[in-house]
């Protein structure tokens, strides 16, 4: 079943169905063709082939990669493109689960996308949550796909973005895209999406500093996940402490003020009520044209994120630059030089190389 499409770990947490996928990519010459008429006809398979060669790094998988997208370009920005985060344990898999269930049942296709550049962080422990959504990953009507693990935060980034793309061409009319919520990855999906939802827990102690923090800015909806048995006053009491605060807020370029509500994704409760907010807010930026100028405004910032992207790479990758950065950092070390001196002499080399 290929729209299960999950992926089996090693113990140290590498992703190895993606390494096989890689090294099936580098064994054969990819025609571009029979994927992309593939994607285009709804099928799965086709899809997990085009995303593996969207996140390939090898070189000679680009040009081809950037070409499917472009051809898949016509065929795609007819979605709606959710972004969820929140800290570990919060039931970020349970509650996508639970919304994508809800969702394939009014008739969508939902596709699940992670952004995962934390892996030398938490072992790509998001990955290992798709095995959870047991009763989403058997629906012909979903696809779930992890992210590859790796350093780059612009570079994971921005082929999850490609990835919707083809995901959109395959006809999917809900794309979810989740991050790990740590670090700056919050940033990037909100980059990416037109509603940006954090889950919270009522009584882990973080609501007060929840509320200093820049992703409560980002978010368009605070979901307080769990709100059930004993729990349940705990999350109507930090249901008020948001709400509160959020009136400390100005109002958003796109007019719209942020709510909260609870909900038991381990339950089904208030599920419903979040498609209907998600329905509200949409109803709401489509009208004031504050969606097309979000998705206009995305796109200029994710050419500028590549441009950074790609520079940053070809300086890096450059056995030159390799080679003289290795000296300049021990020079560094032992004061011979600043920081400041050695960077400029490796960007004014790098300008002579090129």
């Amino acid at each position: 079943m290929e729209h299960q499409d999950q992926s089996s770990k090693t113990p140290s947490g590498t992703n190895q169905s993606a390494i096989d996928r890689f090294k099936n990519l580098q064994r054969k010459d990819v025609s571009i063709t029979p994927i992309f008429e593939g994607i285009v006809s709804k099928n799965t398979t086709f899809l997990s082939k085009g995303i593996t060669l969207v996140e390939s790094t090898q070189k000679k998988h680009s040009k081809k990669a950037q070409l499917l997208i472009e051809k898949c370009l016509p065929y795609a920005n007819k979605s709606i493109r959710i972004g969820i985060t929140g800290v570990p344990g919060v039931g970020k898999s349970t509650f996508i689960e639970a919304l994508g269930n809800l969702l394939i049942n009014k008739g969508k296709k939902v596709a699940v996308l992670a952004v995962d550049p934390s892996s030398t962080i938490s072992g790509g422990s998001i990955l290992g949550d798709k095995t959870r959504m047991e009763s989403l990953v058997r629906s012909p009507q979903a696809f779930i796909r992890p992210s590859p693990s790796g350093n780059s935060l612009g570079g994971v980034a921005q082929k999850t973005r490609e990835s919707i793309i083809l995901c959109e061409a395959a006809g999917y009319d809900i794309i979810i895209i989740e991050t790990v919520g740590v670090g700056q990855s919050e940033t990037a999906v909100h980059g990416m999406v037109d509603f940006f939802l954090l889950l919270k827990l009522a009584g882990a102690g973080d609501e007060l500093q929840g509320i200093k923090r820049g992703i409560i800015e980002m978010a368009d909806a605070i979901v307080i996940n769990k709100a059930d048995g004993d729990n349940l006053k705990r999350a109507r009491e930090a249901k008020n402490q948001f709400r509160k605060a959020l009136h400390l807020y100005p109002l958003a370029d796109s007019s719209w003020s942020p709510e909260v509500l609870t909900c038991s994704a381990i339950e089904n409760l208030g599920i419903e009520d979040v498609w209907k907010l998600i329905l509200k807010y949409l109803a709401i930026t489509t009208k004031n044209d504050f969606f097309e100028k979000n998705r206009i405004q995305q796109n200029k910032f994710w050419l500028l994120q590549t441009i950074e992207e790609q520079l940053k790479n070809s300086f890096y990758n450059d056995p030159k630059i390799k080679d003289v950065l290795s000296e300049q950092i021990a020079a560094v070390q032992q004061h011979k030089i600043t920081p400041f001196a050695a960077a400029k002499y490796l960007l004014k080399l790098n300008k002579e190389i090129t």
